[in-house]
């Protein structure tokens, strides 16, 4: 069968392509660059705990150490602290790495995969599609035209496969401006983001009214700098005006040496594409939708489309087309999408209004900041990862159906579990192999051998329910997980999301589940068509019958 092809040579679709390549999907990557990205200290991005686990599974590479895990957030208003968090087990911190670092790792990952060919110079301009496949053409130093089963655009905000397939994108233009610097320096808590509203030094007008500090390693920090509405041009000495102020501010003193890396004008637009599957065409990342105000982060949710796209694209190419599965990809992302586009618009007029009687109403502030929070840390409906709850592949009336602390739909808690060859892992660690996984809750389990206990109590006829399932499922036993009583059983998708929980072994809930979560009955196959005769033949033919 004819590799998928991947429009665009982002993260979005480096991930893609690894992610495919892990269940046997070969890919083509067509990259409009020469292959290098150029190093830019200040466009970095933050990853929610699950995100940020997924590149790790990936790459192979340990991205903690390329990157940097905040041991806290403090957030100010004007000389008041409104809030202080420190990261632990209970409260993860994110990930704030340099985009350029994350894209070599993806890069470094693919390097030798025999199921990715990245072709570099190649730009495309054209995509044709039959009910067997897809072609594309790109111009450049290797233009020629290009066979797939399926083709997937990656390609951003400007997206040729978008435009090529007549996809509206409508949204608003320039949401938000921040003026961004990159430097070296020595601050305070220098482990610690900040967010700091009406610092009280500002001198340089309404532009200074809000600054976001994140480091990253190496004594670097990247700072943000909310700019007023409008075009109007930031200065290399502007620029520097509110770096000397903020240095100077946050160390109580005169500005302290740094040295300045990268800086920049950041845009944030806001748009979501009408559609985002065209039959055998996809759109992921910003080619798809683009957000980012209020401290959200736009590639957190492109890796999300890769990740809920690739299992779904290598079940069709191993098994055949499966519409209602692939469907499910638009229903569920989109949505997703969609319901923080909503979250974030609306939360805007509140904080970015100004004046009027909501500053004067007191805890106002704090209210303010605590939705800041939440898009910068993940939290609510600004920033928390979205759940499918409303899926086409959510079962419905499930009888043995119990309630955990995880909602079906959203994704699961990183437990330890273990695994069919007696080891103890990570419950993400089986994650994005294209395999159902069926979790049982066995207090007590973990101080027995695996050969003893797969024999006892409820296991075998739990091995027998899984092994009958529609689809292949790997199960795993986990000492507890987060709301679920003894002899629970958790039904989890290939990207780490819960089908349901049964209470206790329930084979006919079970594939009923499976088979729901897999966009329902496989379709099933045409007939072949019949051969046609010769008047000789079917004169034979009748002859034989009439005797």
């Amino acid at each position: 069968m004819d590799p998928v092809i991947i429009v665009g040579a982002g993260p979005v679709g480096l991930t893609l392509a690894l992610a495919l390549a892990r269940q046997e999907v070969p890919s083509v990557v067509l990259d409009e660059s020469t292959g290098t990205d150029e190093p830019r200290p200040a466009r970095t991005v933050v990853l929610r705990e699950d995100t940020a686990d997924l590149m790790e599974r990936l790459t192979g590479v340990p991205l903690d150490e390329e990157g940097t895990r905040w041991a806290g957030w403090r957030s100010l208003r004007r000389k008041q602290v409104m809030r202080e968090i420190t990261f632990d087990d209970g409260e993860p911190a994110p990930l704030h790495i340099a985009q350029h670092v994350l894209t070599g790792a993806l890069r470094h990952a693919l390097a030798g995969r025999r199921l990715v060919r990245i072709v570099t110079d190649s730009r495309l301009d054209a995509v044709e599609q039959e009910p067997s496949g897809v072609t594309a053409h790109t111009r450049g130093a290797q233009g020629t035209w290009w066979r797939g089963s399926y083709l997937v655009g990656c390609d951003g905000p400007r997206s040729t496969v978008r435009k090529l397939q007549d996809i509206r994108f409508p949204g608003r233009t320039a949401v938000e401006r921040h003026a961004v610097a990159a430097l070296r320096t020595e601050l305070p808590r220098p482990d610690e983001a900040l967010l700091h509203r009406a610092p009280p030094w500002r001198t340089s007008g309404p532009s200074a009214g809000e600054v976001i500090g994140r480091p990253l390693p190496d004594g670097v920090w990247r700072l943000d700098w909310l700019l007023p509405p409008g075009k109007d041009l930031v200065t290399p000495e502007l620029l520097l005006t509110r770096v000397r102020e903020t240095l100077a501010g946050w160390t109580g003193g005169p500005t302290p040496p740094y040295e300045l890396l990268d800086t920049g004008v950041h845009t944030v637009h806001h748009r979501l594409a009408r559609r985002w599957r065209a039959g055998r065409v996809f759109l992921a990342g910003d080619a798809a939708h683009l957000l980012g105000a209020l401290g959200t982060q736009g590639l957190d949710e492109g890796l999300r489309d890769a990740d809920n796209l690739a299992w779904k694209l290598a079940l069709a190419w191993h098994h055949g087309p499966h519409e209602a599965l692939l469907d499910s990809y638009q229903a569920e992302r989109r949505a997703v999408v969609a319901a923080r586009l909503r979250a974030t618009d609306q939360s805007l007029p509140l904080l970015r209004g100004g004046g009027g009687l909501r500053s004067y109403v007191p805890g106002s502030g704090r209210g303010h900041d605590g939705l800041l929070v939440d898009g910068h840390l993940g939290h609510g409906p600004l920033g928390a990862p979205g759940g499918y709850a409303g899926s086409p592949l959510a079962p419905r009336h499930l009888e043995g159906e119990v309630p955990v602390e995880t909602p079906a739909g959203d994704p699961v808690e990183d437990v330890r579990v273990t695994a069919e060859d007696g080891s103890f892992v990570r419950l993400r660690d089986r994650l994005g192999r294209g395999t159902l996984l069926v979790v049982l809750i066995a207090p007590g389990t973990g101080v027995w051998d695996r050969k003893h206990w797969m024999t006892a109590g409820i296991m075998p006829r739990l091995a027998a329910a899984v092994a009958a399932l529609p689809h292949p499922a790997e199960l795993l036993v986990a000492e507890e997980y987060p709301g679920a009583t003894a002899h629970s059983v958790l039904l989890i998708r290939p990207d780490g999301h819960l089908v349901t929980a049964l209470n206790g072994v329930r084979p006919a809930d079970l594939y009923a589940a499976a088979e729901t979560a897999l966009g329902g009955p496989p379709p099933e196959p045409e007939p072949a068509p019949a051969e046609e005769k010769t008047p000789e033949e079917a004169e034979a033919e009748a002859t034989t019958a009439s005797r």
